[in-house]
């Protein structure tokens, strides 16, 4: 069941300009397991950052911190469009973005242990309760994170939904595979550590108060089994 509305949306010339030129330097269409080192052409930390939306966020965080690389995945293609305009002209080497479901990214293509931290910042806070069925923030989506995420790696999440926040942190707490770094119960004091993003703007615009969580996968932790039958956690040496 699909966390997200695919809105295609209006390109503008520009956005379209760029998918065009610039998907050879940043785009990633994976059919089979991504080779991180050789899409990045180094070793090196790697975040992935779920759900960007128009990718500001995402370029500046990978402007500024230069020593790790980002994968973006949006299925938004104005955003990823807007996203690659941004990462052209602050001259990022480190960035890359897909369109794929995030679900399916780490399902089927991103390897066990290859990620340092993740990203899931103002998800579609999916209102209505018939609905929360489809919210990302789901046990068998932090199935497939414990997978793919190190020993030691950080899930930081971000909304301006009360319900959502409260869906979150309850979510979280019940999982023992990941610690809350703003101890237990607990939601990180501001300002957070990330730039602010389009969607969190609207957020204050309309008087919402603004959500951060951020948990550290242990080190060690039992094996799970994610949907694609993959064994994930202490196997792969963490």
């Amino acid at each position: 069941m699909r966390s997200f509305v695919r809105r295609e949306g209006r390109l503008t010339r520009g956005q379209a300009r760029a998918l065009e030129r610039l998907w050879p330097a940043y785009g990633v269409a994976p059919e089979g397991a991504l080779e991180l080192d050789a899409l990045f052409g180094r070793r090196a930390p790697r975040v992935l950052d779920i759900g960007f939306g128009d990718g500001e966020a995402l370029v500046e965080m990978a402007a500024g911190d230069p020593q790790r690389d980002y994968l973006g995945a949006e299925v938004y293609r104005p955003g990823v469009g807007h996203c690659l305009l941004c990462a052209e002209a602050a001259q990022l080497a480190n960035l890359r973005v897909t369109p794929l479901d995030a679900v399916a990214l780490l399902r089927e293509h991103l390897p066990p242990a290859s990620l340092d931290e993740v990203l899931i910042l103002f998800p579609d806070p999916w209102p209505k309760k018939r609905h929360h069925k489809r919210r990302i923030v789901q046990p068998a989506v932090l199935d497939l994170l414990a997978g793919r995420l190190r020993g030691g790696g950080v899930l930081h999440l971000a909304t301006d939904r009360a319900d959502y926040a409260a869906w979150m942190l309850e979510t979280l707490e019940a999982d023992p595979r990941f610690t809350n770094l703003a101890g237990a119960g607990r939601f990180l004091p501001p300002p957070a550590p990330r730039p602010e993003t389009k969607f969190e703007r609207r957020g204050r615009e309309l008087g919402h108060e603004v959500f951060d969580l951020r948990y550290a996968l242990h080190s060690t932790h039992p094996p799970t089994t994610d949907p694609s039958g993959e064994s994930g956690g202490g196997s792969h040496g963490r």
